[in-house]
Protein backbone atom coordinates (compact mmCIF):
# COMPACT_ATOMS: atom_id res chain seq x y z
CA UNK A 1 0.00 0.00 0.00
CA UNK A 2 1.20 3.29 -0.69
CA UNK A 3 2.89 5.70 2.18
CA UNK A 4 1.10 8.15 3.84
CA UNK A 5 1.10 10.41 6.14
CA UNK A 6 -0.98 11.59 9.05
CA UNK A 7 -2.42 15.01 9.78
CA UNK A 8 -4.56 14.92 13.07
CA UNK A 9 -8.03 12.98 12.09
CA UNK A 10 -6.49 12.31 8.16
CA UNK A 11 -4.60 10.29 6.84
CA UNK A 12 -2.68 11.71 3.55
CA UNK A 13 -2.14 10.55 0.47
CA UNK A 14 -0.41 11.93 -3.16
CA UNK A 15 -3.50 12.08 -5.13
CA UNK A 16 -1.63 12.55 -8.62
CA UNK A 17 -0.93 8.27 -8.50
CA UNK A 18 -4.61 8.30 -7.68
CA UNK A 19 -7.01 10.22 -8.78
CA UNK A 20 -10.37 10.55 -6.78
CA UNK A 21 -12.97 13.21 -8.68
CA UNK A 22 -16.34 10.83 -9.20
CA UNK A 23 -17.95 7.88 -7.52
CA UNK A 24 -16.80 5.84 -10.47
CA UNK A 25 -12.97 5.95 -9.49
CA UNK A 26 -13.16 5.02 -5.97
CA UNK A 27 -12.37 0.83 -7.56
CA UNK A 28 -9.44 2.20 -8.99
CA UNK A 29 -8.79 4.15 -5.29
CA UNK A 30 -9.01 1.05 -3.83
CA UNK A 31 -7.88 -1.19 -6.10
CA UNK A 32 -4.21 1.40 -5.44
CA UNK A 33 -4.80 1.51 -1.93
CA UNK A 34 -5.77 -1.64 -0.94
CA UNK A 35 -8.73 0.10 0.66
CA UNK A 36 -12.01 -1.52 0.82
CA UNK A 37 -14.46 -0.30 -1.60
CA UNK A 38 -17.09 -0.32 0.97
CA UNK A 39 -15.55 1.18 2.89
CA UNK A 40 -14.19 3.95 0.77
CA UNK A 41 -17.85 4.65 -0.05
CA UNK A 42 -19.05 4.60 3.45
CA UNK A 43 -16.02 7.69 4.27
CA UNK A 44 -17.11 9.65 0.90
CA UNK A 45 -20.75 9.24 2.07
CA UNK A 46 -19.97 10.42 5.73
CA UNK A 47 -17.97 13.37 4.58
CA UNK A 48 -14.78 11.57 5.43
CA UNK A 49 -13.05 11.95 2.02
CA UNK A 50 -11.29 15.31 1.07
CA UNK A 51 -8.95 16.55 -1.79
CA UNK A 52 -6.72 19.66 -0.84
CA UNK A 53 -3.67 20.91 -2.68
CA UNK A 54 -2.94 18.01 -4.77
CA UNK A 55 -4.14 15.55 -2.14
CA UNK A 56 -6.01 13.17 -1.06
CA UNK A 57 -7.49 13.05 2.29
CA UNK A 58 -9.31 9.98 4.32
CA UNK A 59 -10.91 10.93 7.50
CA UNK A 60 -9.20 6.83 9.14
CA UNK A 61 -8.45 8.83 12.59
CA UNK A 62 -11.63 10.12 13.82
CA UNK A 63 -11.70 10.92 18.02
CA UNK A 64 -13.54 8.26 19.59
CA UNK A 65 -14.19 7.22 23.05
CA UNK A 66 -13.25 4.22 24.65
CA UNK A 67 -16.18 3.06 26.05
CA UNK A 68 -14.87 2.00 29.10
CA UNK A 69 -13.35 4.56 32.09
CA UNK A 70 -9.12 3.75 32.37
CA UNK A 71 -7.91 1.63 35.05
CA UNK A 72 -4.48 2.09 35.55
CA UNK A 73 -2.42 -1.57 35.74
CA UNK A 74 1.24 -2.01 34.55
CA UNK A 75 0.67 -3.47 30.96
CA UNK A 76 3.30 -4.03 28.98
CA UNK A 77 2.65 -2.39 25.05
CA UNK A 78 4.78 -4.53 22.73
CA UNK A 79 3.68 -2.80 19.62
CA UNK A 80 1.81 0.36 18.60
CA UNK A 81 1.57 2.69 15.25
CA UNK A 82 -1.42 4.41 13.96
CA UNK A 83 -3.48 1.13 13.29
CA UNK A 84 -2.94 -1.16 15.83
CA UNK A 85 -1.95 -2.08 18.98
CA UNK A 86 -0.51 -5.38 21.03
CA UNK A 87 -0.51 -5.59 24.35
CA UNK A 88 0.59 -8.24 27.07
CA UNK A 89 -1.79 -9.64 29.27
CA UNK A 90 -1.24 -10.56 32.52
CA UNK A 91 -2.40 -13.81 34.29
CA UNK A 92 -5.97 -13.72 36.12
CA UNK A 93 -6.96 -10.96 33.53
CA UNK A 94 -10.34 -10.92 31.67
CA UNK A 95 -9.65 -9.24 28.04
CA UNK A 96 -13.19 -7.33 28.36
CA UNK A 97 -15.69 -7.40 30.83
CA UNK A 98 -18.33 -10.18 30.64
CA UNK A 99 -21.10 -8.11 32.81
CA UNK A 100 -21.89 -4.47 33.49
CA UNK A 101 -19.56 -2.89 36.29
CA UNK A 102 -16.83 -5.44 35.93
CA UNK A 103 -13.64 -3.67 36.30
CA UNK A 104 -9.87 -4.88 35.80
CA UNK A 105 -9.97 -6.16 32.74
CA UNK A 106 -7.31 -5.48 29.55
CA UNK A 107 -9.72 -3.13 27.79
CA UNK A 108 -9.38 -1.30 31.03
CA UNK A 109 -6.07 -1.29 31.15
CA UNK A 110 -6.04 -0.34 27.30
CA UNK A 111 -8.16 2.50 28.11
CA UNK A 112 -6.61 4.16 30.49
CA UNK A 113 -2.75 3.79 28.29
CA UNK A 114 -4.52 5.76 25.38
CA UNK A 115 -6.48 8.26 28.28
CA UNK A 116 -2.85 8.99 29.28
CA UNK A 117 -1.27 9.16 26.05
CA UNK A 118 -3.33 11.50 24.56
CA UNK A 119 -5.52 9.36 21.90
CA UNK A 120 -9.05 9.08 21.46
CA UNK A 121 -9.34 5.35 20.37
CA UNK A 122 -12.47 2.76 20.70
CA UNK A 123 -11.64 -0.59 22.08
CA UNK A 124 -11.40 -3.01 19.27
CA UNK A 125 -9.53 -6.49 20.56
CA UNK A 126 -9.33 -8.95 17.41
CA UNK A 127 -8.97 -11.70 19.66
CA UNK A 128 -9.25 -12.90 23.34
CA UNK A 129 -7.37 -15.10 25.70
CA UNK A 130 -8.95 -17.15 28.58
CA UNK A 131 -8.65 -15.18 31.74
CA UNK A 132 -5.26 -17.46 33.17
CA UNK A 133 -3.62 -17.48 29.90
CA UNK A 134 -0.79 -14.79 29.53
CA UNK A 135 0.33 -13.44 26.54
CA UNK A 136 -0.08 -11.35 22.99
CA UNK A 137 -3.65 -9.22 22.59
CA UNK A 138 -4.11 -7.63 19.05
CA UNK A 139 -6.39 -4.22 19.38
CA UNK A 140 -6.91 -2.28 15.94
CA UNK A 141 -6.77 1.13 16.56
CA UNK A 142 -9.51 2.44 14.10
CA UNK A 143 -12.41 1.31 12.15
CA UNK A 144 -10.28 0.48 8.69
CA UNK A 145 -7.71 -1.70 10.85
CA UNK A 146 -10.83 -3.78 12.22
CA UNK A 147 -12.56 -3.99 8.92
CA UNK A 148 -9.16 -5.66 7.58
CA UNK A 149 -7.71 -7.43 10.92
CA UNK A 150 -11.25 -9.13 11.52
CA UNK A 151 -11.20 -10.54 7.84
CA UNK A 152 -7.87 -11.59 8.67
CA UNK A 153 -8.62 -13.45 11.63
CA UNK A 154 -12.16 -14.99 9.19
CA UNK A 155 -9.54 -16.41 6.74
CA UNK A 156 -7.18 -17.86 9.19
CA UNK A 157 -4.32 -15.09 8.05
CA UNK A 158 -3.07 -14.59 11.70
CA UNK A 159 -1.44 -16.86 13.52
CA UNK A 160 -1.05 -17.65 17.24
CA UNK A 161 1.88 -19.21 18.70
CA UNK A 162 1.73 -20.95 22.25
CA UNK A 163 3.88 -21.98 24.60
CA UNK A 164 2.40 -24.56 27.24
CA UNK A 165 3.86 -26.76 29.60
CA UNK A 166 1.42 -30.37 30.00
CA UNK A 167 1.42 -33.32 31.91
CA UNK A 168 3.08 -36.56 30.71
CA UNK A 169 4.32 -37.01 27.22
CA UNK A 170 2.60 -36.31 23.64
CA UNK A 171 2.48 -38.94 21.49
CA UNK A 172 3.94 -38.74 18.35
CA UNK A 173 5.87 -35.71 20.36
CA UNK A 174 4.56 -33.52 16.79
CA UNK A 175 1.74 -33.62 14.71
CA UNK A 176 -1.94 -32.26 14.20
CA UNK A 177 -4.82 -32.64 16.90
CA UNK A 178 -8.11 -32.40 15.00
CA UNK A 179 -10.81 -32.92 16.43
CA UNK A 180 -14.60 -31.21 16.85
CA UNK A 181 -14.84 -29.44 20.01
CA UNK A 182 -18.73 -28.70 21.26
CA UNK A 183 -20.25 -27.90 24.34
CA UNK A 184 -20.63 -29.86 27.33
CA UNK A 185 -23.81 -30.62 27.81
CA UNK A 186 -23.11 -31.54 31.76
CA UNK A 187 -21.13 -27.68 32.82
CA UNK A 188 -21.68 -25.06 31.33
CA UNK A 189 -18.83 -23.73 31.03
CA UNK A 190 -16.64 -26.65 29.73
CA UNK A 191 -16.01 -27.99 26.14
CA UNK A 192 -15.09 -31.53 24.93
CA UNK A 193 -14.34 -33.13 22.05
CA UNK A 194 -17.57 -34.25 20.07
CA UNK A 195 -18.75 -35.73 17.14
CA UNK A 196 -21.37 -33.01 16.67
CA UNK A 197 -19.25 -29.82 17.79
CA UNK A 198 -17.23 -27.41 15.55
CA UNK A 199 -14.46 -28.34 13.50
CA UNK A 200 -11.02 -27.49 15.66
CA UNK A 201 -7.40 -28.19 14.51
CA UNK A 202 -4.27 -27.77 16.46
CA UNK A 203 -0.39 -28.15 15.26
CA UNK A 204 1.97 -29.01 18.28
CA UNK A 205 5.68 -29.75 19.18
CA UNK A 206 7.33 -30.95 21.63
CA UNK A 207 10.22 -28.70 22.30
CA UNK A 208 11.48 -30.47 25.57
CA UNK A 209 10.52 -33.43 27.59
CA UNK A 210 10.89 -33.49 31.26
CA UNK A 211 10.63 -36.81 33.19
CA UNK A 212 7.00 -36.03 34.33
CA UNK A 213 5.96 -32.85 31.72
CA UNK A 214 6.35 -31.83 28.10
CA UNK A 215 7.21 -27.98 27.46
CA UNK A 216 5.29 -27.93 23.81
CA UNK A 217 4.48 -25.17 21.22
CA UNK A 218 1.60 -24.90 19.82
CA UNK A 219 -0.44 -23.10 16.81
CA UNK A 220 -4.12 -22.73 16.29
CA UNK A 221 -5.53 -23.22 12.82
CA UNK A 222 -8.92 -22.51 14.11
CA UNK A 223 -10.39 -20.75 17.47
CA UNK A 224 -12.38 -22.45 19.30
CA UNK A 225 -13.25 -21.95 23.55
CA UNK A 226 -10.66 -23.78 25.10
CA UNK A 227 -9.57 -25.16 22.14
CA UNK A 228 -5.68 -25.70 23.20
CA UNK A 229 -7.33 -26.84 27.01
CA UNK A 230 -9.45 -29.52 25.18
CA UNK A 231 -7.45 -30.82 23.18
CA UNK A 232 -4.54 -31.43 25.39
CA UNK A 233 -6.43 -33.21 27.70
CA UNK A 234 -7.78 -35.60 24.87
CA UNK A 235 -3.75 -36.07 23.41
CA UNK A 236 -3.61 -37.37 27.19
CA UNK A 237 -1.47 -34.69 28.25
CA UNK A 238 -3.55 -31.72 30.05
CA UNK A 239 -2.06 -28.89 31.11
CA UNK A 240 -0.48 -28.43 34.43
CA UNK A 241 -2.55 -26.09 36.73
CA UNK A 242 -5.57 -26.45 34.73
CA UNK A 243 -8.07 -28.91 36.98
CA UNK A 244 -11.02 -27.65 34.41
CA UNK A 245 -9.30 -30.33 32.42
CA UNK A 246 -7.58 -33.06 34.39
CA UNK A 247 -4.27 -30.78 35.12
CA UNK A 248 -2.85 -30.89 38.50
CA UNK A 249 -2.90 -27.94 40.77
CA UNK A 250 -0.31 -29.36 43.05
CA UNK A 251 2.67 -28.30 40.68
CA UNK A 252 0.77 -24.51 39.44
CA UNK A 253 -2.27 -22.36 40.42
CA UNK A 254 -3.18 -21.38 37.05
CA UNK A 255 -2.95 -22.97 33.26
CA UNK A 256 0.14 -23.16 32.50
CA UNK A 257 -0.10 -21.62 28.65
CA UNK A 258 1.08 -18.51 27.35
CA UNK A 259 0.92 -17.21 23.92
CA UNK A 260 3.91 -16.07 23.02
CA UNK A 261 4.08 -15.54 18.83
CA UNK A 262 1.53 -13.14 17.05
CA UNK A 263 2.29 -12.81 12.85
CA UNK A 264 -0.12 -10.92 10.82
CA UNK A 265 0.37 -8.42 7.69
CA UNK A 266 -0.21 -4.88 8.84
CA UNK A 267 -3.36 -3.71 8.09
CA UNK A 268 -2.23 -0.31 5.78
CA UNK A 269 1.26 -1.22 4.49
CA UNK A 270 0.53 -5.50 4.52
CA UNK A 271 4.40 -5.34 5.82
CA UNK A 272 4.46 -9.32 7.52
CA UNK A 273 4.56 -8.63 11.77
CA UNK A 274 6.28 -10.76 14.16
CA UNK A 275 6.07 -10.20 17.41
CA UNK A 276 7.00 -12.10 20.05
CA UNK A 277 7.31 -11.98 24.60
CA UNK A 278 8.99 -14.36 26.37
CA UNK A 279 6.81 -16.96 28.98
CA UNK A 280 6.53 -15.46 32.28
CA UNK A 281 8.64 -15.80 35.28
CA UNK A 282 6.27 -18.26 36.94
CA UNK A 283 5.81 -20.64 34.22
CA UNK A 284 9.71 -20.29 33.67
CA UNK A 285 10.19 -20.94 36.85
CA UNK A 286 7.99 -23.99 37.03
CA UNK A 287 9.75 -25.33 33.86
CA UNK A 288 12.98 -24.95 35.18
CA UNK A 289 11.93 -27.03 38.59
CA UNK A 290 10.22 -29.90 36.34
CA UNK A 291 13.26 -30.00 34.29
CA UNK A 292 15.46 -30.34 37.41
CA UNK A 293 13.09 -32.70 39.06
CA UNK A 294 12.55 -30.31 42.06
CA UNK A 295 8.91 -29.72 41.58
CA UNK A 296 6.46 -30.64 44.35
Amino acid sequence: MTDYRRKGEWLELPSGRMELSHEEQLANLSAASGIPAAFLQKLERDGGMERQAGKLRLRLFPRETAQLEGEYTDVQIVHEDDFCLVAMKPAGMPVHPSQPGQGGTLDHAVAYYYETTGQFCKLRHIHRLDNDTTGLVLYAKNDFAQQVLDHAMREKAIRRTYQAIAQGRLTPPAGIIDQPIGKDRHHSQRRRVSTSGAPARTRYRTVEQAKEAVLVELELETGRTHQIRVHLQFAGAPLVGDAMYGGSVKLFSRQALHGYKLEFAHPWSGEPMLLEVAMPEDMALLWSKLLAGTAP
